[in-house]
């Protein structure tokens, strides 16, 4: 907890192997899982599968492992980063080699209670260069500018292949990562706890996502909802191999809220432009953010356009946009809009 207040902005890691076991990652045991999120502060709550991925509800957001791909991302003061030598370890153990690496997350709330290396941005970046194996040598560390202060931080690392051709092979999926500040206070008070409630996070988060309507977001979803105490959220969607993963800090004054899912853009745009459209309506923010990344062969000028679209009828006004390809990792676009002033 940080002494200012609860940093909701999380920090998000991804990470690509290769290997030759079918269930790779999902082979990690659980004493090893322990050990890596132990590195970065945070325990797992709740967990969940499919046959194509496991979900992890984390004291501090979420973890997802798929056999040759892993997503960690958390909030608060943890130390996200902190997590990749004790990783690397253990995957190497499971003879798993890495291949390409991401790292994302907006500009912190309260930038100046975030322990090392989450001090700056520099400082993220050149840890991860010191700790990254010499085979990532496509890398590229870039900011995201906006109108406001809320910028889009990434680093992208990318292996080549046997014949010399980038690795970009594993971003075939695109991911959308959403998020909404100056919450709707009456909305947002329905992430609190009742007072003498004593049932379980589980229990409680269940109630509270059929009270906010998050389970109907994508009705194709099983969803797993968990209630912090007093306040706060935190669910996990499985849709066959995609996820998707929604946060909240409700609290006033800091009020924050977080929607990431994956998918593919061709043929399922309608849908993610549904979903998005309906997780904001959920929280009917004053201000929003919203970064794809995907594929280079997709026109992010498209996406750009239908992401608009989509929000210009729930009153939000693209205030910036902002365009650039990684190396081996796509190309990712970052919008910011506000609600309009009536």
């Amino acid at each position: 907890m940080a002494v200012s207040g609860f940093e909701g902005f999380e920090k998000r890691l991804e990470l690509h192997f290769s290997g030759h076991d079918s269930l790779g990652l999902r082979r990690l045991r659980c004493d090893a899982l322990a050990q890596v999120l132990d590195a970065v502060q945070c325990t797992v709550v709740s967990a969940v599968g499919n046959r194509y991925f496991d979900a992890y509800i984390l004291s501090e957001s979420s973890l997802f492992v798929y056999p040759y791909k892993m997503v960690l991302k958390t909030c608060g003061t943890t130390q996200l980063l902190r997590s990749v030598p004790c990783l690397l370890r253990h995957t190497a153990e499971l003879g798993l080699r890495l291949r390409a690496c991401r790292y994302s997350r907006g500009s912190f709330i309260f930038p100046r209670d975030q322990p090392f290396p989450h001090t700056s941005f520099v400082e993220e970046a050149l840890y991860l260069e010191e700790r990254l194996p010499p085979s990532l040598a496509f890398r590229k560390a870039c900011v995201l500018p906006s109108s406001s202060s809320h910028s889009w931080h990434v680093y992208s690392a990318s292996a080549a292949d046997d014949d010399g051709r980038l690795a970009a092979g594993s971003w075939s999926t695109f991911t959308v990562e959403v998020c909404m500040t100056e919450l709707d206070r009456s909305l947002a008070r329905r992430f609190f706890r009742k007072k003498g409630d004593e049932r379980s996070g589980d229990a409680v988060g269940a109630d509270m996502t059929d009270l906010t309507e998050i389970g109907s977001i994508n009705p194709r979803t099983l969803v797993c909802g968990f209630a912090f105490d007093p306040c706060g959220y935190s669910m996990n969607g499985l849709d066959r191999d995609s996820y998707s993963t929604i946060h909240v800090t409700p609290e006033e004054g800091h009020s924050y809220a977080s929607f990431e899912c994956t998918g593919k853009w061709a043929g399922g745009r309608a849908q993610v432009l549904d979903s998005l459209r309906k997780a904001i309506g959920v929280f009917r923010p004053g201000a929003v953010s919203v970064s794809f990344c995907m594929a280079p062969d997709v026109d992010e000028n498209q996406v750009r356009s239908a992401v608009g679209d989509a929000l210009e009828p729930l009153g939000l006004s693209c205030r910036s946009q902002a365009v650039e390809e990684f190396p081996g990792a796509g190309i990712v676009t970052y919008q910011t809009f506000t609600h309009r002033r009536e």
